[in-house]
Parts: C-alpha cells; sequence; structure tokens
C-alpha cells in the first residue's frame, strides 16, 4: 500500500478555527450597525439563524457561506429601509470586512512544516467547505490544488469534489491511491471514504466513533507523518 497523494481540510485541521470565528461573527455584525444601526431590531444571533435557515431552503448555494451571508445581510439591509445601490454598497463592504477577518488565522506550530515536508513527495490538495481561500496564506504555496465548495457549486461531503481534486493532482491517482485528512467525521472522514480514498481523521472534538476499514482516528495533525509512514511500510 503506498499513498500517492494527500487532501487536506482546513479549518480545525491545520489551524483552530474557534478563535477566528469568535472574532469574526460579532465584529463584521457591529461593523454593519456602526452605519446602520439594526442590531437592536436584528440581533446577532438572529442573523445567525437567518443563515442557517437560508442554507436550508437554497441548497443551490449551501455550500458557498460567503454567498449565503452575502445574501442575508442584504437582505437585512434592506428592511432597514435602505435603498440601492447604497444597500449593496454596504453589504460588501460587511462582506470584504469579514473576509479580511476570516484569513486571521494562526496555524498549528506544526502545520508549516508538515506541510514543507510533504509537499516535496507528495503532491497536495485544498479540499474546504468553508471560506478561507488559501493562495491568501502562507500555507498556500505547499498546494497543488486548491478547491473551496463555493467556487465549485459543490461541497463535501459528495464524491465528486473529492475526486476533482485528485483529477487535479494527476492523471495516474486512484482514490485508493490516496488519502484525505480533516477533522469532520460526516464531510471528511466517511465521505473521503465513501468516495474510494483512505481518511485521517482528526478527532479534535473526542467524538471516538468507531472507524470503518481506511479510516484512521488521529488526535492532531502531528501525528499524520506516522500514519503515513505506517501506510507506506516505512514504519
Amino acid at each position: 500500500m503506498t499513498i500517492k497523494a494527500i487532501t487536506f481540510d482546513i479549518d480545525d485541521t491545520l489551524w483552530d478555527n474557534a478563535p477566528v470565528m469568535a472574532r469574526l461573527e460579532p465584529a463584521h455584525y457591529q461593523w454593519l450597525d456602526e452605519q446602520i444601526h439594526h442590531a437592536q431590531r436584528v440581533p446577532l444571533d438572529e442573523y445567525m439563524r437567518r443563515r442557517q435557515d437560508f442554507s436550508e431552503a437554497h441548497p443551490d448555494v449551501r455550500g458557498d457561506h460567503t454567498e449565503v451571508r452575502r445574501r442575508v445581510l442584504h437582505q437585512i439591509v434592506r428592511e432597514q429601509g435602505i435603498e440601492e445601490p447604497l444597500a449593496t454598497q454596504l453589504t460588501e463592504r460587511a462582506i470584504h470586512y469579514m473576509l479580511a477577518l476570516r484569513h486571521q488565522i494562526e496555524p498549528y506550530e506544526e502545520s508549516e512544516a508538515l506541510l514543507e515536508t510533504l509537499s516535496k513527495r507528495y503532491p497536495l490538495a485544498v479540499i474546504t467547505n468553508g471560506n478561507v481561500d488559501m493562495r491568501r496564506l502562507p500555507l498556500g504555496r505547499h498546494f497543488d490544488a486548491i478547491f473551496n465548495a463555493g467556487e465549485l457549486g459543490m461541497s463535501k461531503p459528495s464524491p465528486k469534489v473529492f475526486h476533482a481534486a485528485l483529477a487535479a493532482l494527476g492523471d495516474d491517482i486512484r482514490p485508493e491511491d490516496a488519502i484525505h485528512v480533516g477533522d469532520s467525521w460526516a464531510h471528511d472522514a466517511l465521505a473521503a471514504h465513501g468516495a474510494g480514498m483512505k481518511a485521517a481523521w482528526i478527532d479534535v472534538h473526542d467524538q471516538h466513533h468507531e472507524c470503518p476499514e481506511g479510516v484512521y482516528r488521529l488526535n492532531h495533525v502531528r501525528e499524520l507523518p506516522a500514519l503515513l509512514a505506517q501506510l507506506n511500510g516505512d514504519a
């Protein structure tokens, strides 16, 4: 058994995403409130609930978190009696600020060296349902392909996104020759397994699911090299 390619989730795989979202959610909404003074009528938790409702009602954009935010924010702005084109301008400024905050991440201390080492041996790809564009981050230089759900029009757990990433990494790479690394049981571990790949599941929430054959539970991405050595017969 030899691994020929690796695909990565990023949020809560290469960094802790909780501090990012804890800062982002109130900050960009407060910025908008400073412009239109709406948050008392539509508080932050209502905005977040509306996003969830919108995603469930619009499966065509469910995987594009930025677009979901854009449409819900625009609706909220228009509800305050603000006409076009100002409503769209304010919405886009709020989205721009949100994305700036979204990219203020702090990778795990092991991530940089890990990716640098792996990229010398394997083609690497990002597969994310989130709205971080790895091309904007220093870590992005280690990846040969980057797949964001919002750009693709499809998202994990669809096997199509995994197969598209592998095709971008090489015509000779079969699903069984590759491993996907991610923290979500449903969207990473089971989804990659369903696509015919192996999976390194980063169990950051200590869920301890029973892993099917080909799915390997890790506590942290720092444990990935040891797993690869085992799978490649190097150990």
